[in-house]
């Protein structure tokens, strides 16, 4: 199977603008230059797909329904032209609860008693068993994506659906990896989160990295 992992292009939760505007996570839009990044990224994978003869004829592309994602996708599939789209909600952004789109020094002054509990947590369990209050932890985010990699099993066995365009977030990619290869909690914990529009390429049991990294 050859799977691509992509991350949703720059967002109005990554530059802070989110901050102000409070807007629930699943509605966060890419920015001007998030849309860009998307562009130049899209026309760099169409390249790469044509000069390595990656057949594109059983391909499918699958997306986060957070509407970041969905136009980081729209504008990839301008140049990869894959007719079939589905979404799959084990695909969202790990859930912050009642940190969501609250800057990190603000979240003790906000809420004492759950940050004093949160960060507790982080330090006796590791930052990938601690759950943030009213969201999750990164083990959470992980079972459901075990449960997203039954649909695309089942979809190769059944339809021969092998090749994945999965346009997701950072937690998401990272937990994925830490699925499908087996890596361990230790791993997860010192692998850094891909910045935007970072493209990593997974074919059959070989992690070939991040193949492009050109919005850093």
């Amino acid at each position: 199977m050859h799977i691509f992992l992509i991350r949703h292009g720059e967002s109005t939760q990554n530059t802070g603008e989110n901050f102000q505007l409070r807007l629930p996570d699943h509605l966060v839009p890419l920015t001007d230059n998030g849309k860009e990044q998307a562009e130049k990224a899209g026309k760099w994978l169409s390249e790469y797909c044509k000069e390595n003869n990656v057949d594109l004829t059983h391909a499918r592309i699958w997306r986060s329904p957070f509407l970041r994602t969905r136009q980081t996708s729209d504008i990839f599939n301008k140049y990869l032209s894959i007719d079939d789209v589905r979404e799959d909600v084990t695909l969202t952004e790990q859930q912050y609860g009642l940190f969501d789109s609250i800057p990190v020094d603000q979240r003790e002054k906000l809420y004492p008693k759950e940050y004093a509990e949160y960060v507790r947590q982080v330090t006796n369990q590791g930052k990938f068993y601690a759950r943030t209050p009213m969201g999750e932890s990164p083990f959470d985010v992980a079972i459901r994506i075990h449960q997203f990699m039954g649909t695309i099993y089942r979809d190769y066995e059944k339809n021969g659906v092998d090749t994945l365009f999965v346009f997701a977030h950072g937690t998401v990619m990272r937990t994925f990896l830490l699925r499908w290869f087996h890596y361990t909690t230790e791993w997860y914990e010192q692998e850094k989160n891909p910045k935007n529009c970072y493209v990593r390429e997974i074919i059959d049991d070989k992690d070939l990295g991040y193949i492009y990294t050109g919005n850093e």
